[in-house]
């Protein structure tokens, strides 16, 4: 292996760099010079810095050999993109996309030097989703044509180009053995803005508008600079835990009980497996983000369901025993339950009113003319913009107003007070039936549908691990899709971390096909 990769190295600078004839000895002079300029510049250099330049020299030679690794460093900067990211000529450029840059094209120089070692034609593989790929965005760039803004276009376009881009480098570039390596890695992320999340909670470290239940706490925000797309992530995240504790779970209880561990060994090692869930749902839980919340309910039921047939019928007749006690309690009951007037400061009664406010102010039919109060204010600016989403979307019905250009056209359909264009219409399918109208809308729903194939097939043909990662991609869309009915999460990075989902499963999907016998691993 290390042969090979010291070869594959050589036939890559070959490739590259044309050969020069240089004589011994002023290779030995120039390899003294360089030595010397180097040392001199890393003594020079503050201790941080000169650190930072030796792991990184270090991390891009090994890189050469292992292009893989980018995937690695990409999943570690995904939640902290918007931190280091500045605006090139409209467009935001940051750390992510020099790293994405730098693992596409290794990447690239590893496929073109492959041919040259093995003889072999160059082959990429595309993978179950590319078609579906190329198919949205098809449909998305048909509302290029009558477009106002072109940056505002090109941007929410190659979103959706790094997202392929990104599918591809999995599927071609990791085996099925280094996936756990990748979960490993993302529920390193997840955990990380957990607990700065749970820090930024508990010590009120943030500005004062997150302040809750009478100042003796603050939303956690995590990197997002906002609570609700840092709830977002951990959505993103917190599904793939859930089936990877309920596998391990499982595995720990199928097992026949060693006579030599204690009850109370059973119970540590059982505790210590379900602790990284428990973290996440707590930093989700101080976000106070409705549609986190809302999204990772759905989106664990889901993974639930899926895992097991046995869940699935509990939790339907979980389902219609709600519905009937819901019509019941609906002759004489309240929606919600009364809230204590002398606690109502408690995180539980919180919860409660921030639900019952939102489902209040959903029923609001004029937006323009009621009155605004703390309590209804997010949700009723929601409500303005999904009304000018729609707007848009009637006078522009086929291909929209042009992808990306919400926030252009907003100010001529705005909506009484709420002038300002948020970015987006916080419910994601609006938004691209405004922006792209029923092409785009179209082309994005058979996306999503052939992909949500793609998930259950590898579900219904793996066992253990790969199941759980399949389950678990599973709940990571259901929750993207239930969110994005009240926001948007193609921002900030996390566009890329559902990329690098699908790309997972697709490595399964393709494994099995080829080796049906490992479907059961």
């Amino acid at each position: 292996m290390t042969d090979y990769a010291s070869l594959g190295l050589q036939k890559l600078v070959r490739l590259t760099i044309s050969p020069l004839t240089i004589s011994p000895q002023a290779q030995t002079f120039s390899i003294v010079v360089i030595t010397l300029a180097v040392g001199l510049a890393l003594a020079l250099a503050p201790f941080s810095m000169a650190v930072l330049l030796v792991s990184g020299s270090f991390f891009f030679i090994l890189a050469l050999i292992y292009p893989i690794l980018y995937l690695y460093l990409l999943i570690l900067i995904i939640p902290i993109s918007s931190l280091l990211a500045i605006q090139v000529g409209g467009i935001r450029v940051g750390l992510m996309e020099v790293v994405l840059a730098m693992g596409l094209f290794t990447w690239l120089l590893k496929a073109l030097a492959e041919p040259a070692l093995s003889g072999q034609k160059l082959t990429i593989v595309t993978g179950p989703l590319a078609g579906p790929f190329l198919l949205l965005l098809g449909g998305l760039s048909l509302s290029w044509l009558i477009t106002l803004s072109i940056g505002a276009s090109l941007v929410e376009t190659l979103k959706w180009v790094e997202m392929l881009a990104v599918y591809l480098y999995v599927i071609n570039l990791l085996k099925p053995h280094q996936i756990k390596w990748v979960v490993i890695v993302i529920l390193t992320a997840g955990l990380i803005q957990a607990g700065l999340g749970l820090y930024q909670f508990i010590f009120k470290a943030g500005p004062d508008g997150f302040l809750l239940f009478d100042g003796r706490f603050l939303r956690a925000y995590g990197t997002f600079a906002q609570p609700n797309p840092y709830g977002g992530y951990l959505g993103l995240v917190l599904p793939l835990t859930l089936a990877l504790t309920i596998w391990l779970l499982t595995q720990n209880l199928v097992k026949p009980r060693d006579s030599q561990q204690s009850k109370l060994g059973r119970l540590l090692k059982l505790g210590l497996v379900s602790l990284p869930l428990a973290i996440m749902v707590a930093a989700l839980l101080a976000s106070q983000s409705r549609g986190a919340m809302l999204g990772s309910a759905v989106a664990g039921v889901v993974t639930l369901m899926v895992w097991s047939r046995k869940i699935a019928l509990a939790m339907a007749g979980l389902a219609l025993a709600a519905v009937m006690i819901g019509l019941i309690s609906s002759f004489n009951l309240s929606l919600t339950p009364p809230i204590d007037s002398g606690d109502a400061g408690s995180p539980y009664n919180a919860i409660v009113q921030r639900v019952a406010d939102a489902i209040e102010a959903v029923n609001v039919t004029d937006v323009a003319n009621t009155e605004v109060t703390d309590a209804n204010f997010a949700t009723l600016e929601r409500l303005a913009h999904w009304q000018a989403a729609q707007a848009m979307w009637r006078d522009n019905l086929w291909l929209g107003v042009g992808i990306g250009n919400y926030a252009v056209i907003y100010p001529a359909y705005a909506v009484g007070r709420w002038l300002d264009p948020l970015g987006h219409a916080h419910n994601y399918l609006l938004n691209i039936g405004a922006e792209a109208g029923l092409v785009g809308i179209t082309a994005y729903l058979i996306f999503w549908i052939l992909t949500f194939g793609l998930l259950w097939t590898v579900v219904q043909n793996n066992k253990g691990f790969y199941k759980a990662v399949a389950a678990g991609a599973i709940g990571i869309v259901t929750h993207l899709h239930v969110h994005n009915l009240v926001d948007n999460l193609y921002v900030q990075g996390m566009y890329l971390h559902v990329a690098v989902i699908l790309g997972l499963a697709s490595v399964i999907y393709l494994s099995n096909n080829q080796n049906p016998i490992s479907r059961k691993v």
